[in-house]
């Protein structure tokens, strides 16, 4: 272990207690929202906001309910130097003519909405009015699935690197970047040029691992796919070399060259995301595409597992006591959400709430956890369909109703984007670990389950200003998300 390792708890334990100190005033909430593959966390930011700060429907947002809550309104963010999440153009994309959906965003960001509330007991509420900041921070899921990085040689990550991109469901897209590895002599003399040529074919395989119907979860560094600011940075030009996770790296090396560059990645970017930010997160939700990945069959899955897995051991979660004012923060309470549920009938929504609940509940064993709260959901942050019925052969379908974005596909049709359509998508298993040995058992050139799956437009919102009682956002089981995350805070 580093100096620079042991000196991260110190300096977490004195940003709680600033933290703690603070919140003596007005109780402050730091909720991480980050998602896995295309999986909607900055429509689910959006939404979040608009129904606290408008008043959307929220039946099981406790503290809405029971009617406790007097105002939520957006402040100014505590920390200068984290860029604010853009709510007012993503709100104003969703509510255009004709409305499209947000631009994911590429980096930090970080939100702050302050709620001003009634307590539930009695004793309390003589007291008077509360207040609770919640800080929203947005981060990409590919920063957190390079948290596992921090505990791993370079010679461990490029053995992992290298035995993921053998894996079956992987190799299509790895195939020019093995083949171009095989070329590389770990032993030779460090090459700039040999660096910079290797991670070229490396970004070119994580990006298409990342595109298409591939969609992975698990392939990173991050900032190779998003390098932002750094983008053309020696802290970027390395890639894995095949070599055992035991091996000895030759001082002058290519291999050497490769390894520190991979310790200054892990040193000026990984551990400070960690420091300034993930480590000071309460609770936190996860964005999952769980239905595409189940749809895609038994890799697919064991890759969401895989997510899902890391990010639990990252999340380092626990319980907290008094002392946590004092210790480095531990994540609490964590939901794990299957986004996209509009893409089913409302009778599939509890049986794909319960089929990521079994993934996660497998994944979570592994990771050992211990001392978290931790809840899978099945949700739509906006509903982009209704329900609807349609006989065939006399059996009646539950079927969902929408307007596919411009070209989508279903069998030999392309959509345009314009035309509304009745779709059966199909059911899921009641049985989750039905559902999901069929998912497993599944070929990956064969679909899973066997659903459906086509992306609609948003749904026609009003537009900010149009009325004096704004209409609320449609969802699924936002306020369910809501509850678990907030509501203890609100009572």
């Amino acid at each position: 272990m580093r100096l620079s390792d042991l000196a991260i708890a110190p300096l977490d334990a004195l940003r709680s207690t600033r933290d703690y100190l603070s919140d003596l005033t007005t109780p402050t909430l730091r909720l991480g929202v980050t998602g896995l593959a295309r999986a909607g966390k900055t429509v689910f930011i959006t939404s979040m906001v608009r129904n606290l700060i408008q008043g959307g429907r929220l039946p099981f947002l406790s503290a809405y309910a029971e009617g406790r809550v007097i105002s939520a309104a957006l402040e100014p963010q505590p920390d200068d130097d984290v860029p604010r999440f853009d709510y007012e153009r993503h709100v104003a994309a969703l509510t255009g003519s004709p409305p499209v959906w947000p631009d994911s965003t590429r980096a930090i960001s970080e939100l702050r909405v302050t709620i001003t509330y009634w307590p539930a007991q009695r004793f309390a509420r003589a007291l008077g009015q509360r207040k609770l900041h919640i800080d929203i921070v947005d981060y990409p899921g590919e920063w957190l699935l390079d948290l596992p990085m921090l505990g791993q040689s370079y010679a461990q990550w490029s053995a992992e690197a290298f035995a993921l991109a053998r894996a079956p469901f992987r190799k299509p897209a790895a195939m020019a970047w093995l083949a171009h590895s095989a070329s590389l002599e770990p032993t030779a003399p460090a090459d700039e040029q040999a660096a910079m040529r290797a991670a070229d074919v490396f970004t070119a395989y994580l990006r298409s691992a990342r595109a298409g119907d591939l969609a992975l979860s698990t392939v990173g560094p991050g900032r190779f796919i998003m390098p932002g600011e750094y983008e053309g940075s020696p802290l970027l030009a390395f890639a894995p070399l095949d070599i055992g996770p035991d091996t000895s790296i030759e001082r002058g090396s290519l291999a050497a060259m490769m390894a520190r560059r991979y310790d200054s990645y892990r040193s000026h970017l990984v551990r400070p995301f960690f420091r300034d930010h993930f480590s000071r997160l309460d609770r936190q939700i996860v964005m999952v595409d769980a239905l595409s990945a189940l749809n895609r069959g038994a890799d697919a899955v064991d890759d969401l597992s895989r997510a899902l897995e890391a990010a639990l051991i990252a999340f380092r979660p626990g319980a907290r006591g008094w002392l946590s004012a004092f210790l480095p923060a531990r994540i609490d309470r964590i939901v794990f959400a299957a986004t996209k549920a509009d893409h089913l009938p409302a009778s599939s929504h509890d049986r794909l709430e319960a089929t990521l609940g079994l993934i996660v509940e497998n994944a979570s064993r592994r990771a050992e956890t211990a001392g978290a709260d931790i809840k899978a959901l099945a949700l739509a942050a906006l509903r982009a369909t209704t329900e609807a019925r349609a006989k065939h052969n006399g059996e009646v379908l539950a079927c969902i109703k929408g307007t596919p974005l411009p070209g989508e596909r279903l069998g030999n049709r392309v959509f345009d984007g314009t035309s509304e359509i009745a779709l059966f998508p199909g059911d899921l298993d009641v049985d989750p670990r039905a559902a999901l040995d069929r998912a497993r058992t599944t070929s990956a050139d064969a679909t899973g389950l066997g659903v459906s799956v086509v992306r609609f437009r948003p749904p026609r919102l009003e537009a900010e200003g149009a009325s004096i009682e704004p209409q609320p956002w449609p969802h699924v089981r936002l306020d369910k998300a809501l509850e678990h995350l907030l509501g203890d805070r609100l009572a």
